[in-house]
């Protein structure tokens, strides 16, 4: 005999969803924690906390032919800057280095091509900048000068020296690290020669591309101040490395720091304006870097 299991019957009942939903807002920063968020702002700090230890220091030497207060050089700076003759010798520097520094990228683009290409262009390319890369480009100086005379030619020779081979070398390296799939993948859409350059190996290498022209830039920048330090006291003219040869002469040592603040301004204007601003609308938009 058999009988059959029935399940039990559990009650219905209705149970109440509770809605509420305890989120926390986040209580907006204080304005002084936003500001130091900012990089300019902590920089900014720095330089005013050097400049205020250059100040005590200054006046604890008291020696204003040894070391002048961060006062006495910023008023020559701005006396200067008002007579015309700092601007006017960081226009001669600047327009040296700009015909200097496109002379030198341009010559490293040709060896980076051939290296890219060819082997015997990988071999050339090599060997130079083994050579000749860690040679000091003011060493040239004097041999420039026997070469070409007391001239702007000479202060070329060295500048694209000095920019040649870093940016040959950073550029040549960023084309090799291009990954193989990147390249296959040009291929498979038939890109070849220049358009396989332009599309696929040069956005590839451009964070080596940058950091080479940032390179270049300031071995070119500094080679120019001390080649005008050497050159301008033998022509008689030049840009702001003469400025701060001929005030040192002078013992004018407020003019002198007057100089090396302008060339340290040009450097910073430079690497912010230019340089990061470059990067900022490529390899940091294109998420190539951070």
């Amino acid at each position: 005999m058999s009988s059959t299991l029935t399940p039990p019957v559990r009650p219905e009942y209705t149970r109440e969803v509770e809605t509420r939903i305890d989120v926390a807002v986040e209580q907006p920063l204080p304005w002084w924690q936003r500001a130091w968020q900012h990089d300019l702002l902590r920089q900014g700090l720095i330089v005013l906390a050097l400049a205020a230890l250059w100040e005590a220091v200054a006046r604890w030497t008291a020696n204003d032919l040894l070391l002048p207060s961060f006062s006495q050089a910023a008023r020559a700076f701005v006396d200067d800057i008002a007579s015309g003759e700092l601007t006017q010798r960081a226009a001669i520097s600047l327009g040296l280095l700009v015909q200097g520094y496109a002379l030198g990228v341009a010559g490293a683009f040709v060896l980076t091509a051939l290296a890219v290409s060819t082997r015997i262009g990988r071999n050339l390319l090599a060997t130079l900048t083994a050579m000749f890369n860690p040679l000091p480009a003011i060493a040239l100086l004097p041999l420039a000068l026997l070469w070409f005379g007391l001239g702007n030619v000479s202060l070329l020779f060295v500048l694209v020296h000095s920019v040649l081979w870093p940016v040959a070398l950073a550029a040549h390296s960023g084309f090799q690290s291009v990954p193989e799939t990147l390249r296959m993948t040009g291929r498979n859409y038939g890109l070849r020669g220049v358009s396989y350059v332009t599309h696929i190996l040069v956005p590839s290498a451009l964070p080596s591309i940058l950091s080479g022209l940032r390179i270049g830039w300031a071995f070119a920048w500094r080679t120019l101040i001390a080649a005008e330090l050497f050159f301008g006291a033998s022509s008689g003219r030049g840009g702001l490395g003469w400025y701060i040869f001929q005030n040192r002469n002078e013992l004018y040592t407020d003019r002198v720091f007057a100089g090396l603040a302008t060339v340290i301004l040009i450097g910073l204007l430079v690497e912010r304006l230019v340089f990061d601003g470059l990067a900022r609308v490529t390899v940091r938009r294109w998420g190539m870097s951070r």
